[in-house]
């Protein structure tokens, strides 16, 4: 059972590129992404139609313009007509207040339909990212994950609330004007049509190169992201080791590569919108010429080469507008690879059709031949224990033994690969995880606050607990009198991760958090370790009131905690090579015996 086939089981646990791997399926598939992204437009569709509507009353203002000009200089100025010049005049400033007027209230509802469209796309993600299971969490840098709700989303921002808007219209005039130059003169709309194939063969070369580029981008942004955030997360280590010039330099590689990515998005765009602009010169040039031949040969009249040419300028406008949309749809592209990555990785833990809740609890656990593994080798290997109502149980055994491992099995931060985990004799796996959640109580090694006062934290699992609750909850640990020491007592804002309290102090808040609902298991994950021996001195007597009657499963390194265990696991490479009590273990003279003589001669810790 050493080693597992390639792709079966849990992937928790991989760091780096099993990520990006699940983001990848959706690479190169736009026209998927774009249908994924329309029914967010669903519930705004009223407004939506309204928008396009004034989008059209845009579009018609725009190329009414041209047309009027040619009425006022043929049947106005060149036929002598005071008249119709004025008409002409008045009609033209009545359609320029009708095109401001739509064109404002388009904008207004376009953005408007916008943003609640982005609100509700970070919304989904944010709320897909707490549903993924702690591997997912694991194996994916904090930084991409945040990437994918900042910079992504502002991203797709620049499509749905500027390109769409910019799309319809450009669009629509490209169409109406192609169809009103072939109105006016075929003759001129074929000659200025001559610069299509060059102008389609920039663009087929545009499309391929901004499309490169820009995926690029994206990766970069998120790697740089990734390491700002891990530097700042990790700021206290990097200054203890006085490594600031590596993260300097490594931030400024970061930065470098994002440079020279989006330096590539501005080659490419350096190169083909100035030749749009030339192809736009040589088209006007080409109907000056042979329009004018017209007009000398009086073929033509002045009036229709002049809104010619007006609408010629319309013509070369939305392709330059249409090709600039295409660095917005390409980046908006390569950010909802990534968004769309994320909101299709399945949750690996997640509750059965059929879950129920939890009864009553007792507390008794069993692991029933359990096999688990982050990759292809497992790291639990057939593991059978059985773990009495009301047992304290101690998992030790050296570093990457599988304790850990164990521990988030039990708790089902992780499901098994092989075998089952057992609550009163029902599988996790048939349980709702809310239910579950509430039965238990977990302690990680490291107190994580969050910022807020004292009894925010401790109410965090259970918003809805009392005062009362919240101070049986301190008490209960020992933490009742420095809580009472500080500034506002329980109304203390501890600040972003704690950075108030002492860590053992944090440590302390995170006991009495997991002890609000009551519960009948609690899990500590080596979660004495960051506090003093004075402290953890305070809260032994208050550990064993709370764990009366419960069962406990501790991960602990204190020889004190060990001892006090009813029941010692010694784990080694992922398999239990001893268990018993401390005397009936100290008396078999096996490993763990040699384990508590090597914690003793360290001084009663690892």
């Amino acid at each position: 059972m050493g080693t597992r086939p390639v792709g079966s089981g849990h992937a928790g646990g991989m760091l780096g590129p099993l990520s990006e791997e699940g983001e990848e399926r959706v690479v190169r598939r736009p026209r998927r992404n774009m249908r994924r992204l329309l029914p967010y437009f669903r519930p705004y569709r009223g407004r939506v139609a309204v928008t396009i509507v004034l989008m059209l009353l845009v579009t018609a203002s725009t190329l009414a313009a041209p047309a009027l000009a040619q009425v006022a200089i043929d049947d106005g100025i060149q036929a002598g007509s005071v008249t119709t010049l004025i008409v002409i005049v008045a009609v033209f400033v009545v359609i320029g207040l009708i095109g401001w007027i739509a064109q404002y209230w388009q904008s207004v509802l376009s953005s408007w339909v916008g943003q609640r469209v982005l609100l509700d796309l970070r919304r989904q993600v944010f709320r897909h990212l707490m549903r993924l299971e702690l591997g997912h969490h694991e194996r994916t840098p904090t930084g991409r994950s945040v990437s994918r709700l900042t910079a992504d989303i502002e991203a797709v921002n620049q499509l749905v609330v500027e390109g769409a808007t910019s799309l319809v219209i450009n669009g629509l005039t490209l169409i109406g004007v192609v169809v009103i130059l072939m109105f006016y003169d075929w003759r001129l709309a074929l000659a200025a049509f001559v610069i299509f194939p060059f102008l389609a063969l920039g663009t087929w070369w545009f499309r391929v190169r901004a499309t490169r580029a820009y995926r690029s981008t994206r990766e970069r942004v998120a790697v740089v992201l990734s390491v700002l955030q891990e530097n700042l997360s990790g700021i206290r280590v990097v200054q203890a080791h006085g490594r600031q010039d590596e993260a300097r330099a490594r931030f400024r590689q970061a930065n470098r590569e994002y440079r020279q990515a989006n330096m590539r998005t501005v080659t490419v765009s350096g190169i083909y919108f100035p030749g749009v602009e030339l192809l736009a010169a040589l088209g006007t040039a080409l109907i000056l010429w042979f329009g004018g031949t017209l007009v000398l040969n009086e073929a033509l009249s002045v009036g229709v080469m002049v809104a010619f040419i007006g609408y010629l300028a319309s013509f070369f406008d939305p392709i330059q507008q249409l090709s600039q949309l295409y660095n917005t749809f390409q980046s908006a592209m390569a950010a909802l690879e990534k968004i769309f990555g994320v909101l299709e990785t399945d949750p690996r833990i997640t509750d059965a059709p059929d879950a129920r809740d939890l009864p009553h609890v007792d507390g008794r656990i069993d692991l029933d031949h359990v096999s688990f593994g982050y990759g292809r080798e497992y790291v639990i290997r057939d593991v059978d224990l059985h773990i009495p109502p009301g047992t304290t149980v101690a998992l030790v055994g050296a570093t990457g033994a599988g304790k850990s491992t164990l521990a988030k099995l039990i708790a089902r931060l992780y499901d098994p690969d092989e075998g089952a985990v057992r609550l009163d004799g029902t599988d996790l796996r048939e349980v709702r995880e809310e239910s579950l959640r509430a039965a238990m109580g977990i302690v990680p090694q490291e107190g994580h606050l969050f910022s807020g006062s004292v009894a925010d934290n401790v109410k965090f699992g259970h918003p809805l607990a009392t005062d009362e609750d919240v101070e049986r909850a301190l008490d209960a640990v020992g933490a009742r009198e420095f809580v009472e020491s500080l500034p506002e007592g329980m109304d203390t804002d501890v600040q972003e991760r704690g950075a108030r309290l002492s860590a053992g102090q944090r440590q302390l808040i995170c006991f009495a958090r997991a002890l609000v609902p009551d519960p009948r298991l609690v899990i500590l994950d080596e979660a004495t370790s960051s506090i003093d021996i004075g402290t953890e001195r305070r809260i032994e007597d208050a550990l064993d009131r709370l764990l009366q009657g419960r069962t406990a499963v501790i991960i602990a390194h204190r020889l004190s905690t060990i001892r006090r265990a009813d029941l010692i696991v010694v784990v080694e490479d992922g398999r239990i090579a001893e268990q018993g009590s401390h005397d009936q273990l100290m008396a078999a003279g096996g490993r763990y015996a040699a384990l508590y003589s090597d914690w003793e001669q360290a001084g009663g810790v690892t």
